[in-house]
């Protein structure tokens, strides 16, 4: 189908946002709560317009995703209104880690510090900014939970009413952690895949409701990149040879992707070669199975699987997904629950970091990795670990607790201790 080119709109402010460009056929459309191409019913993101972006332009700004606001779709007064301001998390030199696992240097993103304990406040940031300019009045996302916690915070902030959809089998330690701001949580009997598409008819029926992850959707994702952003810039401003990323829809794996393409042509790090990796959990992997097929089309499936956080049986963006491991050279797998449950304690006891079951499935999927000889173990790894293990406390079961339980005394804590 050939391109066709719609002028731009001037009547939203969204910074460097040019326009919205089909993935599929490269339409270009006015930027608008839009997420779909006219031309082919394509998913659409952001396209740019960058000025001119220096590294100290960048270091004096905020500590939080804001200092990159120049290559967000947001306005540039972003700051003047009230926002949970994310970003700005850790990246620990895991020594311990990489001991364990035998290879030279990783590095763990440490996300578990954002203002609910999860990247999703980053996404949502920027989604609460560009729905502000869009004209909408109300907040609103189907998720699994770390979106719901992230969604409803925002919307507390910054005085907007919230509408959240979840499943009716969330741990529950997500569910009180959206319920507390007292927006509308609103739990759904059905998996994640039927909460969307419940969420995709209010999105039509509702125009004041800014679903983030559906009609304002190319800006939401956009906030991904501040994840490619902040590793590079605490790198010292280069890229890592390789990166690990948790796989739900596939839109943080395409984004950082992204974020390491963008600094490359801003000429922001030098554009060296990276590889990019995909971790899945068994129960939930449709993205793994069809890259060991070498197949271009993801089969849904139905999860079933202790990270549910990565649940998401018809990833939106899996085919994206492919398109950047394959051409980074990198490679997609999957590991068990069980192996999840080793990966959260193997991240706990080495770095004194406690991820939630994503992080899990992260960790224990590089493990497989390296032992594969898929990464490798010679090369300086980046692993993005997501959420807070306080989310999903139940997924350890009776597998941690007291090594003893003795009476008060010094001789029996002794014994105890063996």
């Amino acid at each position: 189908m050939t391109a066709v080119t719609v002028p731009t709109s001037t009547k939203f402010d969204l910074g460097p946002a040019r326009a919205l460009l089909c993935r599929e056929c490269g339409n270009e459309t006015p930027l608008a709560p839009e997420y779909a191409c006219l031309e082919c019913f394509g998913p659409l993101e952001v396209a740019y317009d960058f000025g001119k972006i220096r590294r100290e332009d960048i270091e004096a700004g905020p500590r939080s995703i804001w200092r990159y606001r120049g290559l967000l779709p947001v306005p540039s007064t972003v700051e003047q209104h009230p926002n949970t301001d994310p970003g700005g998390t850790r990246l620990v030199e895991a020594h311990n880690l990489a001991k364990a696992l035998g290879v030279r240097k990783i590095w763990v993103k440490d996300d578990t510090g954002n203002p609910t304990h999860s990247f999703k406040d980053r996404v949502v940031g920027v989604a609460l900014a560009a729905a502000r300019e869009l004209g909408f009045k109300v907040l609103a996302c189907p998720s699994t939970g770390n979106l719901a916690n992230a969604v409803a915070a925002a919307a507390a902030r910054a005085g907007w009413k919230s509408v959240v959809l979840v499943p009716s089998n969330l741990e529950r330690a997500k569910i009180l952690m959206s319920a507390v701001y007292e927006g509308a949580l609103i739990a759904v009997d059905g998996n994640y895949d039927d909460v969307n598409r419940l969420a995709q008819e209010l999105a039509a029926e509702n125009e004041d409701w800014a679903f983030v992850n559906v009609n304002v959707r190319p800006y939401y994702a956009e906030g991904s990149k501040t994840l490619g952003y902040e590793v590079a810039e605490q790198l010292g401003w280069r890229l890592p040879d390789q990166i690990v990323v948790p796989i739900a829809s596939g839109s943080q794996l395409t984004k950082v992707d992204k974020a390491f393409r963008e600094l490359g042509q801003l000429d922001l790090v030098e554009a060296t070669p990276y590889k990019v990796f995909g971790a899945q959990a068994t129960g939930c992997s449709p993205i793994s199975a069809a890259f060991k097929a070498g197949h271009d089309v993801i089969r849904p499936v139905r999860p079933d699987t202790i990270a549910r956080s990565l649940a998401i049986g018809a990833p939106a963006d899996g085919p994206y997904v492919l398109d950047a491991v394959r051409r980074t050279n990198g490679a997609i797998d999957d590991v068990t629950d069980e192996e999840v449950v080793e990966g959260i304690k193997l991240l706990a006891r080495t770095e004194g970091i406690f991820a939630e079951t994503a992080g899990g499935v992260t960790v224990a999927t590089a493990k497989k990795l390296f032992e594969s000889g898929q990464l490798d173990p010679d090369a300086e790894t980046v692993l993005l670990i997501t959420g807070d293990g306080l989310k999903t406390l139940d997924a350890l079961g009776d597998t941690v607790g007291p090594r003893a339980t003795v009476p008060p005394s010094a001789e029996a804590v002794i014994k105890a201790l063996g």
